[in-house]
């Protein structure tokens, strides 16, 4: 029966093992999200792996030699608990495919907010101060109430600067 697995890959080399593993005749799955990217005064959006210097493999540990997986370059290891892979959870990984868009990236859907419920600001700005949420002002923004200097303030704030 054919699980997924974990393997560990060395920096930034996630594409590179996933296609060494490819070659090898395994069954790969590395799970791509779009980021947001400031850099020399631009901000871009960017393909990068969910789970930096991981990504998944799917096998069959009685007819399959799996111990190629820890000498394939990129590749660290294959995360095993003693001399056996250890599995991920049952439906995690198709959970997780089942995310993705046309262009076959994770999506996560936007926080959901109710009016009124108390936002923390994790970054820009109005970093460490709390507001209590208005509504959403397009895809990537939100309207929070912050109380600054004394008095109520509306302010519209990234998605991405606010706390989990």
């Amino acid at each position: 029966m054919k699980r997924w697995y974990v393997v560990h890959t060395q920096s930034y080399q996630e594409p590179r093992a996933e296609l060494n593993l490819r070659h090898q005749g395994f069954e790969v799955w590395l799970p791509l999200t779009r980021r947001t990217r400031r850099h020399a005064r631009r901000i871009d959006t960017i393909l990068a792996p969910l789970f930096p210097r991981y990504l998944f493999v799917r096998l069959d540990l009685r007819s399959q030699t799996w111990r190629s997986i820890n000498g394939t370059f990129g590749v660290v290891r294959l995360l095993c608990n003693g001399d056996m892979p250890l599995a991920v959870p049952e439906g995690l990984v198709e959970e997780m495919m089942q995310r993705r868009d046309e262009a076959g990236t994770i999506v996560f859907a936007p926080p959901r907010f109710a009016v009124g419920d108390t936002v923390k600001v994790a970054s820009g700005p109005f970093a460490d101060l709390e507001g209590l949420f208005q509504t959403l002002s397009g895809p990537e923004r939100v309207v929070l109430l912050i109380n600054l200097l004394g008095r109520e303030v509306r302010a519209r704030v990234p998605l991405r600067d606010l706390a989990a």
